[in-house]
């Protein structure tokens, strides 16, 4: 069962945030300014945690309740230790496969990446702890439930992903516009991660800088460039399609 994904009221994040509840982002409201306020924006910066200062309107948008400035999604799983992760895939015997989310900002692309993640056999999903789209009940839907079936680990950075990869003899694969190489040309037969990056700027330049391969899809057509969860699908199955 799903569970209640949105809390608001400064009072309420902030115990949530001390009893370790897993929050995925926080909405506040600008110029809001109180003791109480502080301590909250305190403990934002102390846990990590992704915020957002918004007009009021967009709370007001979000919850009914009297939100006092504050709106906070709460994630409806828990996230897994990337460290345990790699090494729990390593030992299983398994052809490593993990894909790497550079902050995509649409809960639906996100959602729609995880249910074919989960079909293709995707070993774990690594997103950025901040500037990425939250995990929701939007997520939920469009992921089909695929969101409570497949390992999911946030990092500070997604350059921290990519050496943690690569310290771990999984090679990094950017999936890019950019690249020289299409992806037919590109072996996933290895261990290998592939980056996919966000709807609007697609990869950080300073990660491709650091990754092992680079591919692109070919585009026959006008348009340049496809929607990211449908490239993500394209590349998830040529990497089916070399291993079977």
């Amino acid at each position: 069962m799903e569970k209640e994904t949105t809390i608001f009221g400064i009072r309420a994040i902030i115990e949530a945030i001390k009893s370790g509840e897993t929050i995925d982002k926080v909405f506040v409201q600008k110029g809001v300014r109180s003791e109480l306020f502080q301590e909250l924006e305190y403990l934002l910066r102390s846990e990590g945690i992704n915020s957002s200062y918004v007009p009021i309107e967009k709370l007001n948008r979000l919850t009914r309740g009297n939100h006092q400035g504050a709106v906070a999604q709460i994630s409806p799983i828990e996230f897994h230790d990337i460290d345990d992760l790699v090494l729990n895939v390593i030992e299983s015997g398994k052809t490593p496969l993990f894909l790497l989310l550079d902050q995509l900002s649409d809960v639906r692309n996100f959602g729609a990446i995880v249910r074919t993640a989960e079909c293709t056999g995707v070993s774990g999903i690594i997103i950025q702890k901040k500037g990425g789209a939250p995990i929701n009940g939007d997520t939920i839907k469009t992921s089909a439930g695929a969101i409570f079936k497949i390992p999911i680990c946030k990092v500070d950075h997604i350059k921290d992903a990519v050496f943690h990869m690569q310290s771990s003899g999984i090679k990094v694969i950017a999936a890019t516009e950019k690249a020289e190489d299409f992806l037919y040309d590109v072996s996933f037969k290895e261990p290998c991660a592939i980056i996919m990056g966000s709807e609007g700027r697609g990869i950080n330049p300073s990660v491709l800088k650091i990754v092992d391969n680079q591919a692109k899809l070919p585009i026959l057509g006008e348009i340049e460039s496809l929607n990211v969860s449908v490239a993500c699908g394209a590349f998830l199955y040529e990497a089916v399609r070399q291993r079977s």
